[in-house]
């Protein structure tokens, strides 16, 4: 599995909620539909008010974002339980949000879908960069690194939840492991 991702970073605040991951009217959009599913990552974080995030995550008419890591603060993903915000990430083209913390649900849900890296920060990122910045993420040793600066930050290891993430989410995961037998 890919341990290291590089890429710009999109950073967003504190207490991004999951009306602003997902605003609620695109809920209908069924995930297991191939067509639906691209299309939720259109949607993703257009809740973010566009007087403090003029920059869109997504950019109008595209189906991806050009940014694979999103930073964010503490309680990133609180709100609802609704897994179609770690979906529509994902969906997007994000692989990681580095955050100071997050909502358990969420956290719990990316690892559930497989669709994101719920990499919890030792320390606040999202003041010491910008949109755009570029890091490198180093799942294995817990870094980021940013690459103009190339100072490092650190985040708490995954642990059990890494090879859930990698296997594609917990249903995958327990095929994989002869947990549940494999779909017929």
């Amino acid at each position: 599995m890919q341990s290291i991702f590089t890429g710009p970073v999109y950073v967003v605040r504190d207490n991004i909620d999951t009306d602003q991951i997902i605003s609620a009217q695109h809920l209908n959009l069924v995930p297991t539909i191939a067509e639906e599913y691209e299309k939720l990552g259109s949607y993703a974080l257009d809740g973010l008010p566009k007087s403090l995030y003029p920059t869109r995550y997504v950019e109008e008419g595209q189906l991806d974002s050009e940014y694979p890591i999103v930073v964010g603060g503490r309680n990133f993903g609180c709100g609802s339980s609704r897994e179609h915000a770690p979906i529509a990430l994902g969906s997007a083209k994000c692989r990681i949000v580095l955050a100071e913390s997050f909502a358990r649900i969420f956290f719990r849900n990316c690892v559930a879908t497989g669709e994101l890296y719920p990499c919890e920060m030792t320390e606040r990122l999202c003041d010491a960069l910008k949109s755009g910045d570029v890091v490198t993420v180093d799942l294995d040793a817990a870094t980021v690194t940013v690459k103009t600066t190339g100072k490092v930050f650190h985040f708490k290891p995954l642990g059990d939840v890494r090879p859930v993430v990698d296997a594609g989410g917990l249903f995958n995961f327990a095929r994989n492991s002869g947990m549940i037998a494999a779909q017929q």
